[in-house]
């Protein structure tokens, strides 16, 4: 995985595990230093010594003890040419090995009192001695001894010591880290859901939309916050350029209404249709353009319409225009009302966009249908070549022409997709051989 798609939880698991082992390690040794500082040195051969003893004793008939020299005591013995040391049961036997200290001899005979003892720091002698209990299949015995070499490590011994602590400590902590710290990091982060949720609905027809910030941790309280400030840039730059294109487009209606009085004031001729075509292309132009941005800002329903009146009044309005083009023009609704909530003007421009589309685009032959159904889907239909499938998405951007050669400025379907966004339906186009199909869903 990249590292800047790397996991939180994953991250996080490992690391502290990482810290954890190091923190157990730092003190670990560090108990071990402090011990080997304080503790005899006799600590490491105390343990190969006892446990080396506990194999080797044995107790005759008379309870006196008996020391067979194993592979683990001979090794032992040759590692420490100076060892010496007196085993003693409970109840007085002992024998010994070694040449013992003249200091410690009066407690060789009393070794079986004692249950352990440092014994070191006598002024008479150097020689560091130690008393262990130890218990062997003879019973329980006590053990003096000296003559370390020093060739085994107090710290490893140590070590070895505490291995019932720290082994279970990290066997026990590491797992719970890796099944803990999802949980914790998931409960943390839990307040970013709605920031996830609020950021999938947040669009420009939506001003003001922020991310929460209540609910996150304080350390993404930035980084929200941050991004609720390009957000609020976004918006200003935004406001500015829809108020640029509604004053163009109003300032626009001045000079194309001066343009066509004068035109409608020349003489009749082939020059001032044209004109009066032109103008009146240009005037649709910055209508609809307009429009546009004035439908840009979502805004709520207004109130109760009638989508069968809706349609009617559509198929009415633009009969003649449909019948003067070559075609023919029919209506066909389901249900004899179907109210809706919605902004009545919107929705008219809407369905009237997709009949002029069909207009303009069927071939000037056949039918157009307007029909609606008991759901609120209503459906223009023509009997034209089509839209070709790598189209018929783009139909709906705004400029966008199916044709070099269109009278259109490329702004209905985009406008019907943005009246019908802003109704909270839906619009979709089929096309084939036999026509095209636009309907609306609300």
């Amino acid at each position: 995985m990249p590292r800047e798609n790397a996991s939180l939880r994953w991250t996080l698991s490992w690391q502290l595990s990482v810290v954890l082992t190091a923190v157990v390690a730092a003190v670990i040794v560090g108990l071990c230093f402090y011990g080997a500082m304080i503790l005899s040195p006799n600590l490491a051969l105390e343990h190969r010594l006892t446990a080396a003893m506990a194999g080797s004793i044995k107790l005759d008939a008379q309870r006196n003890i008996e020391i067979q020299d194993t592979p683990s005591l001979i090794s032992l013995k040759q590692e420490n040419k100076n060892l010496w040391y007196v085993v003693a049961t409970t109840d007085g036997k002992s024998v010994s090995y070694g040449v013992i200290p003249p200091v410690y001899l009066d407690i060789a005979r009393n070794v079986r009192l004692f249950h352990g003892a440092d014994l070191r720091g006598a002024a008479d002698t150097s020689e560091i001695a130690s008393i262990e209990d130890f218990a062997a299949p003879a019973g329980e015995m006590r053990i003096l001894f000296g003559g370390n070499a020093g060739n085994d490590w107090v710290l490893v011994a140590l070590m070895k010591v505490l291995n019932p602590i720290y082994v279970p400590l990290l066997a026990l902590a590491l797992p719970a880290i890796f099944l803990c710290v999802p949980r914790i990091v998931r409960r943390a982060l839990a307040g970013l859901n709605d920031v996830v949720g609020t950021a999938t609905e947040i669009e420009l027809r939506s001003p003001g939309a922020r991310l929460p910030t209540k609910t996150v941790p304080r350390e993404v309280v930035p980084l929200v916050a941050a991004f609720n400030g390009v957000l609020e840039r976004l918006e200003n730059e935004f406001q500015k350029r829809q108020r640029f294109l509604i004053d163009a487009a109003h300032e626009l209606r001045t000079p194309i209404a001066i343009m066509q009085t004068r035109i409608e004031g020349m003489e009749l001729g082939q020059d001032r249709e044209r004109l009066l075509s032109d103008v009146g292309r240009l005037g649709e132009t910055a209508e609809q353009l307009l429009d546009f941005e004035r439908n840009s800002q979502k805004t709520d329903s207004h109130g109760t319409v009638d989508l069968v009146d809706i349609a009617k009044t559509v198929v009415a309005d633009l009969a003649p225009l449909a019948i003067a083009a070559g075609y023919e023009i029919s209506f066909h609704g389901e249900t004899a009302e179907l109210e809706r909530q919605g902004d009545r003007p919107a929705l008219v421009r809407a369905v009237s966009n997709l009949v002029r589309n069909a207009i303009e685009h069927g071939g000037n032959a056949g039918m157009i249908s307007v029909s609606i159904s008991a759901q609120g889907q209503i459906i223009v239909a023509d009997q034209g070549q089509g839209i070709s499938p790598d189209q018929r998405e783009l139909v709906f951007e705004p400029f966008y022409r199916t044709t070099p050669r269109s009278t259109g400025a490329g702004l209905g379907l985009a406008l019907v997709r943005q009246i019908v966004t802003n109704h909270g339906g839906r619009v979709a186009v089929d096309s084939g051989a036999a026509g095209t199909r636009f309907s609306i869903q609300i």
